[in-house]
């Protein structure tokens, strides 16, 4: 084990106790794409004992410029992502554990894995599935490490329950909205950067190095060369639901969970979320447009894309999907054209 990490061991902050804590450890990634796949590679690399990757998508051709794990091979054959990146994983450490999900990140099934995890890293594509994650992270004590990017931006930060304000603190005025990698693109530079940070804040945390962890929100434009950095501490809010003084933990309860509806005999898929309360419709209606067939009155928008027909209901808190009677499918393609 010490020839293998024996580059990591002679850093001062790590040694050799430092290397033990990791192999001592369980990482949960929640999303197997870019952020996923870059994080479950450089933290098997580095000897975590115990990885978990959830996951409910498959390999695509459009993955391959950025999701470093996968090859043409996977695409090929439509491999679910989890399935595809254990076994690459175990090409690369075959002495640590890989435990794999291939299915939909819901607050069920992600209770159990979270109770079990060190850290837990956000690799998701959706505002829904982080909130899920900030409420049961809070509930269970466990630290977790946001991460997002889009186009040439980035950006991250180590919640820890009990020291820090929690998600929901933070994104009071959460910005969902057309920009995902399928509305704006994304540079696989952006991808690297983030998840070289949520690795570093990571490993920090293993080896009990809390004192080193970033204590902001930190954001950067590897285009632009910009990067800013936000002190969070003052916006823990004492009567949040999440880490207030009475926590509820609201995104796990059953009546604001997404709920997923086949409609019989149309080729549909109905999803209810309270995030689509929060849509800024017309900043979308102009961002969607640029891309796809957009339409709109009063009451609904209705988006054409690829073989798909999402309508929101601008008055509730439904979407159709049409042109699927896969609820997996239905979420995913939501995620991919709105972020949620």
């Amino acid at each position: 084990m010490y020839e293998r990490y024996s580059r990591q061991t002679i850093c001062s902050y790590i040694g050799i106790e430092g290397q033990e804590q990791l192999a001592d450890s369980c990482v949960l990634i929640i999303g197997a794409g870019a952020l996923g796949t870059a994080n479950a590679e450089g933290l098997a690399r580095a000897g975590i004992g115990k990885i978990v990757l959830v996951d409910r998508d498959y390999v695509e051709w459009s993955n391959l410029q950025r999701q470093q794990l996968y090859t043409e091979e996977d695409a090929k054959n439509r491999l679910p992502k989890a399935i595809a990146a254990k076994a690459h994983l175990a090409k690369i450490n075959s002495e640590i554990t890989i435990e794999v999900h291939n299915e939909d990140a819901d607050a069920e099934m992600l209770l159990p894995l979270m109770q079990k995890a060190d850290v837990v890293i956000d690799a998701t594509d959706n505002f829904d599935t982080r909130l899920i994650i900030n409420d049961l992270a809070y509930q269970t004590n466990t630290p977790w490490i946001y991460g997002g990017c889009v186009s040439s931006q980035g950006m991250y930060m180590a919640f820890i329950p009990g020291e820090t304000p929690c998600f929901s603190c933070v994104f009071t005025h959460l910005p969902p909205g057309g920009l995902t990698c399928d509305t704006a693109g994304i540079i696989s530079p952006a991808v690297q950067m983030v998840a070289a940070f949520q690795q570093a804040e990571a490993i920090k945390l293993l080896t009990k190095q809390k004192q080193a962890l970033r204590s902001a929100f930190f954001t950067f434009d590897l285009w632009e060369n910009t990067q800013i950095q936000v002190k969070v501490a003052a916006m823990h809010r004492k009567h949040c639901p999440t880490c207030g003084d009475n926590p509820k933990y609201p995104q796990i309860q059953f009546e604001n969970k997404k709920k997923s509806e086949v409609l019989c005999g149309r080729d549909t898929v109905q999803i209810r979320t309270p995030m689509l309360k929060n849509l800024p419709v017309h900043d979308l209606k102009e961002r969607l447009q640029k891309l796809y067939l957009v339409e709109a009155n009063d009451y609904l928008l209705h988006i054409t894309f690829e073989s798909y027909r999402i309508v929101l209901f601008l008055q509730d808190s439904r979407a159709f999907v049409h042109g699927t009677n896969d609820p997996k499918t239905a979420n995913s393609v939501l995620a991919r054209v709105i972020g949620l």
